[in-house]
Formats: C-alpha cells, sequence, structure tokens
C-alpha cells in the first residue's frame, strides 16, 4: 500500500502538536509521541472498524503514523490509513496492516476549496450523482455529504 502523505495543518485536532510541548514543558518527546499515538488508536476504535491487533506508532519529528494490526477487508485498512493520515500534524501514514479478504485496492482525492462530494464523483465517475459512493466508502469519519474540508483525503472506491 506504501506511504501516503497528508497535510499536517488539516484534519481533526486529536493532540496539540506544539501548543503540546508548550503545556508540558517537562514532558519527552518520547511521552507526547505515546500519548499522541493512544489518541489516534482510541479515534480508529471509536469508528469501530473491526480492526484486531491494532497498534500505532506516532513520530512527532516526522508527523509521521505507522500502524499495524489485522483489517477485515482492503476498504477498512484504507479507512484506517484516512483515520491517522487526516489528523492535524500528520504528514505520513504506512499502513502495514494484514487484509483477510484481499480486494483492490481505491484510488485517492484530495479535497481543495470547492470542492463537492458531487464534483468528485463527476471527475472520477463521469457521474455526479454517484457521490453517494464516495460518501459511504468514507464513513463513518464523514458524517455528512457537505462535511469535506480542504486539505482531506478521501476514498474513491470503483464502481
Amino acid at each position: 500500500m506504501g506511504l501516503f502523505s497528508f497535510i499536517k495543518e488539516a484534519g481533526e485536532k486529536l493532540f496539540g502538536g506544539k501548543d503540546a510541548h508548550a503545556a508540558a514543558p517537562d514532558t519527552s518527546q518520547e511521552a507526547l509521541n505515546a500519548k499522541a499515538a493512544a489518541a489516534i488508536e482510541t479515534y480508529i476504535g471509536v469508528q469501530k472498524l473491526g480492526v484486531s491487533q491494532l497498534k500505532v506508532h506516532y513520530d512527532g519529528n516526522q508527523g509521521k503514523v505507522t500502524v499495524t494490526g489485522e483489517a477485515p477487508t482492503q476498504a477498512i485498512k484504507e479507512k484506517v490509513t484516512l483515520c491517522c493520515g487526516n489528523v492535524a500534524s500528520v504528514t505520513a501514514v504506512d499502513n502495514q496492516m494484514t487484509v483477510t479478504q484481499p480486494e483492490p485496492e481505491a484510488q485517492y482525492h484530495d479535497v481543495v476549496r470547492s470542492d463537492t462530494l458531487s464534483a468528485i464523483a463527476k471527475k472520477y465517475y463521469g457521474d455526479a450523482n454517484k457521490y453517494p459512493a464516495i460518501f459511504e466508502a468514507n464513513k463513518p469519519m464523514l458524517s455528512h455529504p457537505d462535511k469535506i474540508y480542504p486539505g482531506q483525503k478521501l476514498r474513491i472506491p470503483a464502481l
């Protein structure tokens, strides 16, 4: 699956970045990394994706998340990548998870200003009315089709 790049400033605010250093000046980088990894792991758990043996490692100096475990499907593995990467302060995700039921990988789209799911569907599928496929492919991280933001990375599954 490879290493995926993300925009550092975009995404869920699960931990404080440079503010965390100011709030806890006596805390080691290792402790901050562990706290951030735990926050990402909890966030993945809240999505109820059915992942087993999940382990998350965060390197704050590089902004890189490495995730291991077992996903039931390729789609779930890809959703875990998005859970990790669509977090503020994360710039890269190395997803080393195994998949129980292999299937083809999806494409990805980086949301830019003025993007809508309909416009993205038109670009990838030739039909704006197929936006529900993209919405469903990114649930539960997306709660509503209109709630996407610049810098977010979305899965674009094959139809």
